[in-house]
């Protein structure tokens, strides 16, 4: 199946019979909080894939799966998905791998909305990123971003504007390297790990 950006390819409380796989583009997983605010989870790529723990509930999706860029998902139906983890129990193991960084991605997303200060929300961001997606660099590490600032926030916890001044204000600390809209390049890891102390 084919997405557009923007466009929604599951909603929170769709029937989870489906396994998704991610072939090309990429896709953010969200919520909503009480308060109305989106906050994002998860941000899928190529070969990611989501709904199999779901799958083995027989439950409904409780967030929302939305296009960050065209993107083509595959999906596949509880039956064959059964059938494949009974024939392939090299992708039970996969999926065992995949959950194991969901939780340490939601972990760290937890610390991350656990800080009070917005300063080590954002540069935690940074720094997860760089870890997950950076590409090093004589310049530092380069960050291909496909989020715009209002994502970015709702990815931090915070408002786009306040991200926007956050991102501004490490810049002129040359901490990061802003090109573009979608571009950070990290210049400082150790100053974005010293906004902790």
């Amino acid at each position: 199946m084919r997405y557009k950006k923007g466009d929604k390819i599951f909603s929170s409380g769709d029937e989870a019979n489906k396994l998704y796989i991610v072939c090309t583009g990429k896709t953010k997983v969200t919520k909503y909080t009480q308060d109305g605010k989106e906050q994002i989870i998860y941000i899928l790529t190529s070969g990611d894939f989501i709904g199999a723990f779901n799958l083995l509930k027989k439950d409904k999706f409780d967030f929302d799966m939305i296009a960050l860029k065209d993107t083509t998902i595959s999906a596949l139906e509880k039956d064959a998905f059964d059938r494949l983890i009974l024939l392939n129990p090299s992708i039970t193991l996969k999926v065992l791998e995949k959950a194991y960084e969901r939780i340490m991605k939601v972990e760290r997303l937890a610390e991350r909305l656990a800080l009070t200060s917005l300063d080590q929300r954002v540069a935690s961001m940074l720094l997860n990123f760089a870890d997950e997606i950076g590409k090093p660099t004589e310049q530092g590490i380069v960050l291909e971003l496909s989020m715009n600032q209002e994502e970015l926030g709702a990815y931090a916890g915070i408002t786009r504007e306040t991200i926007s001044r956050k991102l501004n204000l490490f810049q002129e600390n040359q901490w990061i390297e802003l090109v573009g809209t979608k571009k950070v390049i990290v210049k400082d890891v150790n100053a974005l790990r010293n906004a902790f102390n």
